[in-house]
């Protein structure tokens, strides 16, 4: 157990709070080797691991068009087809339908990734922490340690249309959430209290308690000894009517909005639960991930009183940063402090955790050091992962991943934040790295691909919001812009 004290920086020990820090030199190869400002985006050496079960075939049919639009025109049909041969398809109506299917548009939409840019949205004088596209698209969140959180109206030219100044913030925002009907916002931080903001209101700027009231969710419960913890990952569900939290006091708590109380804490992981969130909308099942870590699975239907998981993901190496649900209650991918992804199917999971057998010869923390080279080529013998992804580093901060949309790539890709400033984005079949990111300075802790554009936002703790679009875009990026990007050929025309 950590105090309050050591809690305040148990995530990033040993930077300055109250300086923004930037790291112009601190550029990393994903394997280790700092590589100075000017580095080139390049894809990883090693062999890549090409998933070759059933979310590799339903990802295929998300985003593979109708084979009779692959067959306009002379030639054998190839994949990828053209966007022209496809319109010139859809006028012929030769699929029958008159339209373009959702997998069509996938098919189009998904080859032109958001790597143009960037644009500067914000720049703050404080770290930013979290960056969250609303379920719709409309608004965007960031948050930041010098305890701002701005909401920014898409649809209206990212005009800021919320401006929040948190209350009792403890080290900095460690998550935020917007209710799915984007009426309420709840922010956390290294305290057992969520506050809850209303959004909705007609005041630009809130400052907690003086222009709007940001009501206390108190998530502490009678069990914890007096023990007061910090929340590091905090979630709505899909109807608004309960919020999920993991904490430093190895536990997952339920909290039911409607009632305004605490309805359940399990004891879930043996040291800190960094992240946790709901598998899909019913909101039976959690996930969590933790800095033992382990995956767990949670089903609320048949906890039982010693509060055992349904099953447990053995794989990583070291602690979970975050985990991200695919939504459909079976996959979901998690980032690790032993520098990669892996995507989970919880039908694999078993009932009880494997320990690790001792593979750990060598002591590093990651707040402030490298990943050991003598670590980088092990492999649990356990590990029970469908899939792993390597290039980006997970250092300094709980570094954030994510599934891309599904309704413009049929979850095609993963992207993620990375500590040597960059944005990376994965093929999830093939494991390739398709693209990464450059313009920060410092570590990029969370991005957010919008759910229906072809837009991607990153957010640094060098203090700038930045959005990023596809090849094309009528938009010209500021010239002080210092960026590579790095593409396969599948993606030129």
């Amino acid at each position: 157990m950590y105090s309050i004290a050591g809690a305040a920086y148990i995530e990033e020990m040993g930077y300055a709070m109250s300086r923004l820090e930037v790291e112009s030199n601190l550029c990393d190869d994903g394997n280790g080797n700092t590589i100075h400002e000017g580095c080139s985006s390049r894809q990883t050496n090693k062999p890549m691991e090409v998933v070759e079960n059933e979310i590799a075939q339903i990802t295929k049919l998300k985003s593979t068009p109708n084979h009779l639009l692959s067959r306009v025109g002379a030639g054998r049909p190839q994949l990828p087809v053209s966007p022209v041969k496809m319109l010139a398809g859809r006028e012929s109506n030769y699929s029958g339908l008159g339209r373009f299917s959702s997998a069509d548009c996938c098919h189009i939409l998904s080859r032109y990734l958001p790597v143009n840019g960037p644009w500067l949205i914000d720049q703050m004088a404080s770290r930013a922490y979290v960056s969250q596209f609303s379920a719709d698209g409309s608004l965007f969140v960031a948050g930041f340690q010098g305890s701002h959180i701005r909401i920014y109206n898409v649809d209206k030219g990212w005009k800021v249309q919320k401006n929040i100044l948190a209350k009792s913030l403890r080290w900095t925002i460690t998550d935020t959430s917007l209710s799915p009907d984007q009426r309420y916002l709840v922010y956390a931080s290294m305290s057992p209290i969520v506050h809850i903001v209303n959004v909705g209101s007609g005041e630009t700027e809130s400052l907690a308690n003086v222009t709007e009231i940001h009501d206390g969710l108190d998530f502490s419960s009678n069990d914890d000894g007096g023990y007061s913890f910090g929340i590091f990952s905090v979630k709505f569900s899909t109807d608004g009517r309960e919020l999920v939290a993991g904490t430093s006091g190895d536990s997952i708590y339920v909290y039911d909005v409607e009632a305004n109380k605490l309805s359940l804490r399990i004891l879930a992981h043996s040291s800190d639960v960094n992240t946790v969130c709901f598998a899909d909308e019913t909101s039976h099942l959690i996930y969590s991930g933790s800095d033992d870590s382990f995956c767990k699975v949670w089903d609320r239907r048949c906890l039982n009183n010693k509060g055992k998981p349904a099953g447990v993901l053995t794989g990583h190496l070291e602690g979970i940063t975050y985990i991200d649900s695919r939504g459909d209650g079976r996959y979901f991918i998690s980032n690790g402090k032993d520098q990669t992804i892996k995507l989970w199917d919880i039908r694999k999971m078993s009932s009880n955790a494997t320990c690790n057998p001792g593979y750990r010869s060598y002591e590093w923390d990651y707040r402030w050091m490298d990943y050991p080279p003598q670590a980088k080529d092990l492999k649990h013998p356990f590990d029970q992962s469908v899939a792993t992804y390597r290039g980006h580093s997970v250092l300094g901060t709980l570094i954030r991943c994510h599934f891309s949309p599904a309704f413009s790539t049929g979850q095609k890709y993963i992207y993620t934040g990375s500590h040597n400033a960059c944005v990376y984005i994965y093929d999830l079949v093939s494991g390739a790295q398709v693209a990464t990111l450059k313009h920060h300075k410092s570590p990029v802790r969370d991005c957010s691909w919008h759910p229906y554009q072809t837009t991607l936002v990153s957010s640094s703790w060098d203090g700038d919001v930045v959005k990023w679009g596809f090849p094309g875009s009528s938009q010209v990026p500021a010239p002080s812009t210092r960026m590579k990007i790095w593409r396969t050929r599948f993606f030129e025309d």
